[in-house]
């Protein structure tokens, strides 16, 4: 199995594009899979760089419902006329960062017939799952950070039920692939337990302080390898990186095989 990242917040070279965002390519399952698609068209003209043929991709998964996960749906679909996309059916609502800024879709996508609305648990294929975990209770609630969700009584705080995790189990491991885990990134770890977990963990408003140490202990307690990028943070990165033995950083333009 192999994850290249076609967009993420850094990059390893000048050579790709980088943007707040995220996009995975992933071959597993004898499949070829994208894995949300970062905000703009950037995540497509590093694919072209690297090679990767966005064309032939097989299925596609966005993670949840915010541009900077989906913005490159529009994208996607004029390039790949065959793969279905699998999202929640709840990633069109509303979302918004505080009451101002709009975070979520292009709602004008909402009926294309490509598009497959998943519910809490969904089976791509065998050894191909998602799942909205969204009736699981957490032991670790770090709040919506700010983001909501419009509704008819004006602005609630998110409470991610439009984010789903794919499991993906090959040659007797299990690889968890995150957007941004929302949910709580130690609560996901928990739910699953995988060998390997790949996406986000929405620390980069997090102060490295004894807190952050203390969810680095938590995470660390796993037999579990950890790829984070995005929403986690290169500061908190590097001050998690120290007090855990498993856990790397995934850039724009680098593939690594599990």
């Amino acid at each position: 199995m192999t994850v290249t990242t076609l967009i993420e917040n850094t990059a390893i070279n000048d050579n790709f594009c980088s943007e707040h965002g995220l996009s995975l390519y992933i071959e597993a399952k004898g499949l070829r899979i994208l894995f949300d698609m970062g905000q703009t068209e950037l995540f497509a003209e590093n694919a072209e760089k690297l090679g990767t043929d966005l064309e032939n991709v097989d299925i596609a998964v966005i993670s949840h419902g915010h541009y900077d996960h989906g913005g490159g749906l529009k994208k996607f679909l004029e390039i790949n006329k065959k793969a279905p996309v699998y999202i929640s059916r709840f990633a069109f609502e509303p979302h918004y960062n505080g009451s101002e800024k709009y975070i979520g879709l292009d709602t004008s996508l909402k009926e294309n017939e490509r598009l497959i609305f998943t519910d809490d648990r969904f089976v791509i294929s065998d050894g191909l799952t998602l799942f909205s975990c969204n009736d699981k209770k957490k032991k670790h609630d770090l709040g919506s950070f700010g983001l909501t969700e419009k509704t008819d009584d004006g602005f609630i705080p998110d409470d991610f039920r439009h984010e789903q995790y794919l499991l993906i189990e090959e040659d007797g491991k299990k690889i968890l692939i995150s957007g941004c885990s929302h949910k709580g990134i130690m609560d996901i770890s928990e739910w699953f337990q995988p060998n390997v977990l790949i996406g986000g963990f929405h620390f980069s408003k997090l102060p490295t302080d004894e807190n952050l140490e203390r969810y680095a202990n938590i995470l660390n307690g796993y037999e579990t390898d950890f790829y984070t990028c995005h929403c986690t943070g290169v500061e908190q990165y590097e001050y998690m990186k120290k007090r855990m033995d498993r856990l790397l950083y995934l850039s724009t333009g680098q593939t690594v095989e599990i």
